[in-house]
C-alpha cells in the first residue's frame, strides 16, 4: 500500500492547478464568459453576411441570427431558429411606386394576414432566412402561380466558417487565461 507525502511548495501549486481546472465555479464563469464574447462576434459576422444574401432587405430579416451559450456544458450556437419571444410588431408602411391620383398598379385587396407579416422587424423575421436556407415550394392560388424560393444553403456555409474560427479564438483566449493565472 503506497502512502502520499506532499511537499509545501508542492500543495501551493496544486492548489493553483486545482484553481484553473473546470470544476472551480469561478474558473467555469470565466470561460463562459470568453464562450460568449467570441459567439457575439460570430454572430454579428453571420449577420453581416446574412445580408448579402437578402437584394433587398428594408425591415431589417438580416439580425434574427441568434447566438446562445449553454449553462449545462461550456459551449454555445449559432442559429437561425424562431426566438421564444416575440419583439415589439412595427408600423412599416411600404413605399408606394405610384403617386396617388395615378391610375394603375395592382388592384388585388391585401388580406390580413400579409399585413401582419408586415409588422414583424429586425430578428422576429428569421422565417425570411429560414426561406432563403431551405427554398419554398411551387405555390399556386387562384390569382396565379406565385413561384418558389431556390434553396442556396447559405448559412450552412456561413455559420460553419465562423464557428470553427471562433472555435479557435476560444481556445486561445482559454490558453491565454490560464498563462496569465499561473504567471
Amino acid at each position: 500500500m503506497a502512502t502520499q507525502v506532499e511537499i509545501d511548495g508542492n500543495v501551493a501549486l496544486r492548489k493553483e492547478l486545482e484553481h484553473l481546472l473546470m470544476t472551480n465555479p469561478d474558473t467555469e464563469k470565466v470561460v463562459q464568459n470568453i464562450i460568449r464574447k467570441v459567439l457575439k462576434e460570430a454572430r454579428n459576422k453571420v449577420s453581416y453576411d446574412a445580408g448579402s444574401y437578402i437584394e433587398n432587405d428594408p425591415r431589417k430579416a438580416a439580425r434574427a441570427v441568434k447566438h446562445s451559450v449553454y449553462k449545462q456544458i461550456l459551449g454555445g450556437n449559432i442559429s437561425i431558429l424562431q426566438k421564444r419571444k416575440a419583439g415589439p410588431k412595427s408600423d412599416y408602411t411600404r413605399q408606394h411606386t405610384l403617386r396617388p391620383s395615378q391610375v394603375g398598379g395592382n388592384r388585388r385587396p391585401r388580406i390580413e394576414s400579409r399585413n401582419r407579416l408586415d409588422k414583424y422587424y429586425g430578428s422576429d423575421r428569421g422565417f425570411i432566412l429560414r426561406f432563403l436556407q431551405s427554398g419554398t415550394v411551387n405555390r399556386d392560388t387562384r390569382f396565379g402561380n406565385r413561384g418558389a424560393i431556390r434553396a442556396i444553403g447559405w448559412f450552412n456555409h456561413v455559420a460553419t466558417w465562423h464557428m470553427e474560427t471562433a472555435a479557435k479564438q476560444v481556445a486561445e483566449a482559454i490558453s491565454e487565461y490560464i498563462i496569465q493565472q499561473t504567471q
